[in-house]
């Protein structure tokens, strides 16, 4: 029910039925002329659409003859259908909506147009008496039929014109929200359409000129064959004639001239399908998935990736996934290029397929071969195939340079595995890695050579660089370098990490907690190898509070060295007896003499007095007691008697350079036992703060005397050394030898150590600062400055004396003036000083003013020692310690008389009557201990002034 508020009337209009829902369905074209107003100049601007209602100002226009018959025709037609001044629907709407397709358009950026019923309402005007019938507008948008001049005469007119605006965007907001649920469905079915449609013109143009050219062969076939049997006839007649002879007609020929037309026919069709076959699906793959929504009757995703980066993803994977994909790609572009030109060769030419086939992998395989084609088409075709072969083999020689620079780029980066076994790996990089790789040399020369591996986190080239730096002859051993983390198990397998017959896990080079963690997490990486390890691994620790859980995680095959421990204990060991340092270097090292253990069947039965002296060229100093799970004993009683299975350690050049033998004669004489001399308490001095200083001062505590100081001077504060000193276990109120004395300063400026007594100190200390702990060059150059500063001072305070060993140890050497006097104050006090780089170690030796301990070849030679045989780290730890047996040096008072002559296995008959070992022997005017001398029977005359080398029981 619709109400005209202006006229009064009210019409009731059902709509009507639309008979054809598809007309229905399409998107009305629509048009509507601007009208401009007689009374108002300017144009007034028409907006149709949701924001701006369509509404026509319907105002008198200047007079057309076209216009004002159109309009009477149609009014005329509505009178006559109508009869009176009603409302009515039929026929009348078709030609209302034909009329307001020339006046509307619907605009086209508010999308497809949802077409609805429409309601047309006829308002039948009086006729003008001027006219002789009104003249009638149509609105294209109501479908209602308006007088015009009844609009400009009548004011009802204008409440009219109110109602149809207000009307128009009802609509117009109704048909928006139509259009917005069904724009998406209908654009894709409009993009489909096309598609089909193109497809349809691409089949309708190929089709019929593919037929045509096959009616044209078919054409020239038969009248070619129609000749043929116009000359047969008349050659028939001709012989019929003569000698009664009739020709048969050679149906052979003609049928394989046909067959092969048709099949060369079939290859054209191929060649011209096949290529443009990839532009279309490149230009319309992205609507198959469309298609398949379409047939299956199922809404599309609005979120589905389109088919072309699907597919361009997927060979993107299996480029990059599968090694040889693109070897495969280049082998079928091949012969997919080879199979394509024979069949467009066989196409153009009149040879047999094969040899289309031939000539395409001979354009390919050279491209100039092209070149005695003959003929347009031929010369079209071998052109192509020579430009697709050299496409393919400059792709074939990117796909082999590739694969070369990659191979070589792997071996240049140390990427390739180590086929290796029984070896020796090394797992990452520290300065202690070049007196290792020669320690190892070393120890492999007697068997020609071994080989070690090195995975680092560095590159191959800089690690060959390093090593090649060290100028040493590594005498047979081979030294391969790999790049990659220990941490990770497919780098660890790339080394054959489970054919090692021995792991060293070196510390990196950072402060002693963080270099500890990463050695626990290597182990723990070693522990996960499936295959398991057939070596033993040896961990370098920096402190020794890491050790026990280093041992938890690794079980039986860890075996730790304690780097920060084994330094310290050595430098106080050699505070307290000069000239340890130099004993310790050559026995630790392969150069020299060396601890091994081997079992000696012939010595079973004998007591360990008599296997003292049974080896010519070897010291035993314990037995591998088999029945104790191997435990080792050093130094055991005379009357130990060697059983089954127990095995001599010995001290020895090499483990094939010594055996035993017969029996020497030795003079069992009485000698008078003298007594140990008395210790005094002693002034020690510490230059430097060390994270293991707490053991240290532990094993102070086991050596020195009551009464004696420890003075520490570094630039810790005071209150933080104690709490540094509490958290190491160290108990200070439970110290009753050593007294601690505490003095903050820094060790190379002069002033402060000017304020310390440096001339009352028995021994100092020089130790490499925890401050600086990670460089090395830095830590030595700090240790350098404090040693010549205070052997200035003590040179200032003590007073000048020339002595008959100070002239003697300067014979050969510099005569400068502050040498002299540095080395006499050296002979005051004894300096010890850590020294962590070799080339410092020249520095400090030509000088001659102090003993060094070179703390990191001695690791690194404990390090060589427990990977060649992981029995020794018992050995070692247990002469370390500062209970059990130890490395001493004795006076020969001890052993002999003034001038005796005694050969070696009679002073170490000698020895066993203080339950200690003789193993070596250091000469008054000599530099340097002899271990493990030669010639043990040869007797000799020694001084008093000669010391011993023995090891000791302690007790």
């Amino acid at each position: 029910m619709r109400s005209n508020g202006g006229s009064g009337e009210s019409t009731s209009i059902q709509p009507p039925r639309n008979p054809s829902p598809k007309k229905a369905e399409r998107p009305p074209v629509l048009k509507k002329f601007k009208t401009i107003s007689t009374d108002d100049p300017r144009p007034t601007p028409h907006f149709p659409g949701p924001l701006f209602p369509a509404v026509r100002r319907v105002t008198s226009l200047p007079p057309s003859s076209d216009r004002r018959s159109s309009i009477d025709t149609d009014a005329s037609a509505v009178k006559h259908s109508s009869g009176n001044n009603v409302t009515t629907t039929g026929n009348l709407n078709i030609d209302v909506n034909s009329l307001s397709d020339r006046d509307w358009m619907y605009p086209s950026f508010l999308g497809p147009h949802v077409a609805r019923n429409r309601v047309v309402t006829v308002k039948a005007a009086p006729k003008s008496p001027s006219r002789g019938g009104g003249e009638r507008l149509v609105d294209g948008v109501q479908g209602k039929v308006v007088d015009e001049k009844q609009q400009i005469n009548t004011p009802t007119n204008k409440e009219e014109v109110k109602i149809v605006e207000s009307q128009v965007s009802t609509t117009t907001v109704t048909e928006s929200s139509s259009v917005s649920s069904s724009s998406a469905k209908r654009i894709r079915g409009m993009k489909l359409k096309r598609y089909f449609i193109f497809c349809l013109i691409i089949f309708s143009c190929i089709f019929p000129v593919s037929h045509v050219i096959h009616l044209r062969n078919k054409v020239a076939r038969l009248e070619e064959e129609n000749i043929n049997l116009r000359r047969w006839c008349s050659e028939t007649d001709v012989v019929g004639n003569n000698g009664n002879e009739i020709l048969q007609p050679e149906d052979d020929s003609s049928l394989k001239f046909f067959g092969k037309a048709d099949s060369r026919t079939v290859a054209l069709y191929t060649v011209v399908f096949t290529l443009i076959m990839p532009f279309v699906l490149y230009k319309y793959l992205d609507y198959l998935p469309q298609i398949k929504n379409i047939s299956k009757r199922t809404r599309p995703n609005k979120e589905e990736v389109p088919l072309k980066k699907r597919v361009a993803y997927m060979v993107d994977v299996c480029f990059s996934v599968y090694p040889y994909a693109k070897l495969l790609a280049l082998l079928f572009a091949t012969i997919f290029l080879i199979g394509f030109g024979g069949l467009a060769l066989y196409a153009v030419s009149d040879g047999s397929l094969a040899e289309a086939l031939w000539l395409s992998w001979a354009f390919v395989a050279d491209s100039g071969n092209h070149a005695d084609s003959v003929g347009t088409g031929p010369r079209i075709v071998s052109v192509s195939i020579s430009s697709g072969g050299m496409l393919i083999f400059a792709m074939m020689l990117g796909l082999v340079s590739d694969a070369i620079s990659e191979k070589v780029d792997s071996l240049r980066k140390g990427k390739s595995e180590v086929i290796e076994k029984n070896h020796i790996l090394i797992l990452g990089w520290s300065d202690k890695l070049g007196s290792l790789l020669k320690q190892l040399a070393i120890a492999n020369k007697s068997v020609g050579g071994g080989v070690v591996v090195v995975l680092a986190e560095r590159d191959k080239e800089e690690m060959e660089m390093d090593i090649a730096k060290l100028e040493f002859d590594f005498m047979g051993t081979s030294v391969i370098c790999r790049s990659g983390s220990p941490l990770i198990l497919a780098d660890l397998k790339k080394v054959s990490v489970s054919k090692a017959r021995a792991i060293i896990v070196l510390a990196s080079d950072e402060n002693a907690d963080q270099s500890d963690a990463r050695a626990l997490r290597v182990v723990l990486s070693l522990t996960g190898v499936k295959e398991g390890l057939r070596g033993h691994v040896v961990v370098e620790m920096s402190d020794i509070d890491n050790e026990p859980l280093v041992k938890l995680v690794g079980g039986d095959l860890i075996e730790t060295v304690v780097a920060h421990d084994v330094i310290g204990r050595l430098m106080i060991q050699c505070a307290l007896q000069p000239g340890l340092a130099q004993i310790w270097e050559d026995i630790l090292g392969f150069e020299n003499d060396e601890f091994y253990i081997k079992r000696w069947p012939q010595l079973d039965g004998m007591r360990f007095e008599d296997v003292l002296i049974s080896f010519p060229d070897a010291v035993p100093c314990g037995v591998k007691v088999a029945a104790d799970n191997g435990k080792i004993i050093l130094n055991p009683g005379d009357n130990y008697v060697l059983k089954e299975g127990d095995e001599v350690l010995v001290i020895a050049e090499d483990d094939d350079t010594y055996a035993p033998g017969r029996l020497p004669e030795v003079r069992r004489v009485d000698f008078p036992k003298v007594p140990e001399l008395p210790k005094y308490p002693e002034k020690i001095l510490f230059c430097g703060w060390r994270r293991d200083i707490d053991d240290m001062i532990m094993v102070l505590e086991a050596f020195l005397a009551p009464g004696s100081e420890l003075w520490m001077f570094n630039e810790v504060p005071e209150k933080e050394r104690e709490r540094k000193l509490i958290d190491g276990g160290l108990n200070i109120s439970s110290l009753e030898n050593i007294r601690l004395v505490h003095r903050e300063g820094n060790a190379v400026i002069r002033r402060h150590l000017e304020s310390l007594p440096l001339e009352t100190f028995d021994s100092i200390l020089i130790l490499a600062d925890e401050s600086l702990e990670d460089s090395v060059v830095h830590s030595d150059s700090r240790s350098l400055a404090t040693l010549l500063l205070i052997r200035d001072i003590q040179s200032k305070r003590l007073p000048h004396k020339d002595s008959k060993s100070t002239s003697l140890r300067l014979a050969g050497f510099s005569h400068s003036s502050w040498i002299r006097e540095m080395q006499q104050a050296s002979d005051k006090s004894i300096i010890i000083s850590e020294i962590l780089d070799s080339r410092t170690r020249n520095l400090v030796s030509v000088s001659r003013i102090s003993d060094y301990v070179l703390s990191n070849e001695l690791v690194s030679m404990a390090l060589a020692m427990v990977a060649e045989d992981k029995q020794i780290n018992r050995v070692l730890e247990e002469l370390f310690a500062e209970e059990g047996n130890e490395m001493c040096i004795k006076p020969a008072e001890f052993y002999l008389f003034d001038q005796e002559e005694l050969c070696f296995y009679d002073i170490m008959i000698r020895g066993r009557e203080r339950r200690e070992i003789v193993i070596g022997y250091r000469l008054a005017h000599s530099e340097r201990a002899v271990i493990n001398p030669p010639r043990k029977s040869e007797p000799r005359k020694w001084s008093l002034d000669d010391v011993f080398v023995v090891i000791s029981s302690g007790s």
